[in-house]
């Protein structure tokens, strides 16, 4: 599971006390995405402990979240809505259902990738849309964090290795779990490989002047694409 079962509660406390990242920079771009739920089936791949589910269930949508760990299901059940315990790659969900398919961090969490995006595109309805908020390429690349002079100035974010598809142990808040790096291109390929029709791409900055979050400006850490399931006529 990548180190998410045993990270479990480390996730929880984190995104319980606020992620400023989520707050100030992929929430207000995802509800922008959205637009109104009302009576609309939404399905969130990768939910975790279900705070989007039931934001969204609060504004009237029908969800359902899906999530391999076992300890992030639990507390989502335990707080409230529909979640089921599946990997991304296989989805135990009808073809065409969902008008709204989900995916918040959670590709880069997903080691057969290309599997779950075929299949977030297959339980989407024809003219439905997959909204997606990833880290950039670019971001997963750097494995030194930025460089800094004697004095701790930011110099540069260095990226090596582009190309090469991998996974590499990241820490933070008490969470040590894999990641994976993927160029955008194979990203981009396999969104269209699914039959899926770009709609919107975004490179995501900060809603608000908060004091930390200057860095976002400068390399922007995350990217939100919206893309639609033709209906074939």
């Amino acid at each position: 599971m990548n180190g998410w079962e045993s990270s479990a509660q480390a996730w929880i406390d984190f995104v319980d006390h606020g992620d400023p990242n989520r707050v100030y920079v992929i929430d207000p771009a995802i509800r922008k995405a959205l637009g109104p739920v009302r009576d609309l089936q939404v399905l969130d791949v990768g939910c975790g402990e279900g705070r989007f589910c039931r934001e969204l269930a609060a504004q009237g949508a029908d969800t359902v979240g899906i999530d391999p760990v076992l300890g992030l299901i639990e507390v989502a059940r335990r707080r409230g809505g529909t979640y089921l315990r599946a990997d991304a790659a296989q989805l135990p969900l009808k073809s065409d259902t969902f008008d709204l398919t989900l995916s918040i961090l959670s590709l880069i969490d997903i080691y057969e990738f290309r599997t779950a995006i075929l299949e977030m595109a297959r339980v989407t309805r024809p003219g439905g849309r997959v909204i997606v908020a990833n880290i950039n390429s670019f971001a997963t690349a750097n494995t030194t964090g930025w460089i800094k002079d004697e004095v701790g100035k930011r110099l540069m974010f260095p990226i090596d290795n582009y190309m090469e598809e991998r996974g590499d142990e990241v820490h933070w808040a008490g969470i040590t779990v894999v990641n994976f790096h993927r160029p955008m291109s194979a990203y981009m390929q396999a969104f269209l490989k699914a039959g899926l029709r770009l709609m919107s791409y975004e490179e995501l900055v900060p809603t608000e002047n908060v004091a930390g979050m200057e860095d976002h400006w400068r390399m922007p850490y995350f990217h939100l694409m919206c893309w639609e399931k033709p209906v074939h006529l």
